[in-house]
């Protein structure tokens, strides 16, 4: 365990877990230095649920989660709960407030807000930050003992150090994925690494002519013709496939080759479309562009376009990639770490946030890990 009359901190990523872990820990009484490869805290917890922030959600539980250690993951949850995270957030000010599908913002619906929430408190606990401070050097000396943590030609000592550099996710944030090497040269393996929460590429033709169209839909996941997952939600058609906040759920789940099957007016039953022969009768129904696109599948493929209303089959041909999604699904394995995220490989080396094998559903799932697993550090580092 962590020996309490350590104090000097070090850590690593200056985003949503690491200025969680700095505020815990310099309440707790500890000396904290934030080394940020960029040249400004918070940038993708500033740009979080579309701009709103959506920090947590009410439906809390390690059922919503994706990772090697569920058991684990529930032991770090259950003290951290949806309640525990505004109640955190509500420590350094603002007002958080879910929504009807128990997600929960900031009352301005301003993330940047709450980066500034957590800058401002960073500043009264005088912790001090490092900017453009990408760690390229970490090793541990036994004479000392401590870590001796490198960036450019700058160097400190730390007598623990807590991983919170992000995963590969989004680079246009920082997260191009080199943070790994750090935990690799202590022991760690890293599992397979993929892009989550990201737009889904179809067959192009499949959606030409829609790009730009909206529509509220029901989505359903469909793998080797049994529905795997549904979601309700916008959908939004881009050139190469689909984006909106459903297939953001849905991708989670969504693979290549899966078939997405979109229910076009999913509060209208199928015996009220029936009747609908061709692409005016969809008016006021549908986007003309939409029904246009619909009523030329209806007739290439010799089927009622009401069939295609209430099942429009779009086949997943992958993702857009790490630079627009907005999580990675895999990492250092939650195995390799004890309850407290200490590594079971370096003694006083942590791991907190999406560098880890733990990712979320949509809905902010993947923020509140970041929360709870700077909980989990804090608290054994108490």
């Amino acid at each position: 365990m962590y020996d309490k009359n350590m104090e000097k901190i070090a850590v690593v990523g200056g985003g949503a877990a690491g200025m969680a872990c700095a505020v815990l820990l310099a309440r707790a009484g500890h000396e904290v230095t934030i080394l940020e490869r960029g040249e400004r805290l918070g940038r993708k917890l500033s740009a979080s649920g579309n701009g709103q922030g959506n920090v947590t959600n009410m439906n809390m539980g390690e059922a919503h989660y994706f990772t090697d250690d569920a058991e684990k993951l529930s032991h770090i949850l259950a003290p951290f709960g949806a309640a525990e995270a505004v109640a955190f957030l509500e420590s350094m000010g603002g007002i958080f407030l879910p929504d009807a599908r128990g997600r929960v913002y900031p009352a301005s619906r301003q993330a940047s807000a709450v980066t500034d929430l957590f800058r401002r408190e960073l500043a009264r606990l005088n912790v001090k930050i490092c900017l453009g401070a990408q760690v390229n050097a970490l090793a541990y000396d036994k004479k000392t003992p401590s870590f001796c943590v490198g960036w450019g030609e700058e160097q400190m000592r730390a007598d623990a150090v807590v991983l919170a550099a992000g995963g590969k996710a989004a680079k246009n944030f920082g997260t191009d994925g080199s943070a790994y090497t750090l935990a690799e040269a202590f022991g760690h393996t890293v599992t397979p690494l993929s892009p989550a929460l990201v737009q889904l590429r179809t067959d192009p033709a499949a959606v030409r002519g829609l790009k730009g169209v909206r529509v509220d839909a029901l989505l359903t996941v469909e793998k080797k013709g049994a529905p795997a997952a549904s979601f309700r939600g916008d959908v939004l058609f881009t050139e190469s496939g689909v984006s909106g906040d459903a297939v953001f759920r849905a991708s989670s789940f969504a693979e290549k080759g899966d078939v997405l099957r979109l229910d076009l007016l999913p509060d209208v039953p199928a015996s009220r479309v029936s009747s609908v022969r061709g692409e005016g009768d969809l008016l006021c129904i549908l986007h003309a562009a939409l029904a246009r696109h619909l009523a030329r599948l209806s007739r290439e493929n010799g089927k009622l376009l009401s069939v295609f209303v209430k099942n429009f089959p779009l086949e997943v041909t992958g993702t857009l990639g790490f630079d627009y999604a907005q999580v990675t699904r895999g990492g250092v394995p939650l195995k390799e770490v004890d309850d407290g995220l200490m590594s079971k490989l370096q003694q006083n080396l942590y791991f907190a946030g999406e560098i880890l094998n733990v990712d979320g559903e949509c809905g902010g799932y993947n923020l509140h890990w970041a929360f709870a697993s700077a909980h989990a550090v804090s608290e054994a580092l108490k």
